[in-house]
């Protein structure tokens, strides 16, 4: 059994998750697990966990974002959790933000492979697509603290609209710690949300600020 293969529990998981385009989402692990590591996206000790840890962690956090939204996720990295969610909800419209050319060199080999057309990358720091990108929905994974994330991914919402940050144990504590810069950027409600709990040994947790009506 290769080293990043979906273990049985897992399996059932991906499939509640992914259902019809688990066998696609099989060939994005292959991507992380060969290429991914090879080209400095991910730690070779990441291998074993990439089910787990990432690529379902991520993408249950789909049960949160409405039908059809537009998503854009800032440090998409190695398209966690963007990718992810691109695999999991067809019906989502998502742009992956990514300031390193040879990550977004392989997020697009990846999704051209793939085959997935609701999904495109643009190169470059959130801040110089606020004008250019408008969303229901922004995202984020392991780019920074609550206090600097706010100001690199509300202005994506112009507005209305939620940021879904995915988050640890430290999720409560930079909610205080970020609660001017937020309050500052026009955020109503900010509350810490669990994902995946019907398909999850461990939850993901996800600190959710919205902005005006949404």
């Amino acid at each position: 059994m290769e080293e990043h293969a979906l273990t049985i529990a897992e399996r059932g998981a991906a499939l509640e998750v992914f259902g019809e385009r688990l066998a696609l989402t099989e060939r994005y692990v292959e991507h992380l697990a060969t290429s991914g590591i090879e080209r400095g996206l991910l730690g070779p000790r990441e291998v074993p966990r990439l089910w787990g840890r990432h690529v379902l962690n991520c993408a249950v956090v789909t049960e949160l974002i409405p039908q059809g939204a537009a998503v854009a996720d800032v440090g998409s990295g190695a398209g966690l959790p963007g990718l992810t969610f691109a695999l999991a909800r067809p019906d989502l419209d998502i742009t992956l933000i990514e300031p390193l050319e040879r990550r977004c060199t392989w997020l697009g080999e990846v999704i051209v492979d793939l085959g997935l057309e609701n999904i495109r990358v643009l190169r470059g720091r959130s801040e110089l697509f606020f004008d250019e990108v408008d969303v229901d929905v922004v995202t984020a994974r392991a780019v920074s603290a609550l206090s600097k994330l706010a100001d690199i991914t509300l202005p994506l919402l112009h507005g209305r609209g939620e940021l879904l940050a995915l988050k640890g144990r430290s999720a409560a504590e930079e909610i205080e710690k970020a609660r001017k810069v937020l309050r500052k950027r026009g955020a109503l409600a900010t509350d810490i949300l669990t994902a995946g709990e019907n398909v999850l040994e461990e939850p993901t947790t996800v600190v959710r600020v919205r902005v005006g009506s949404a």
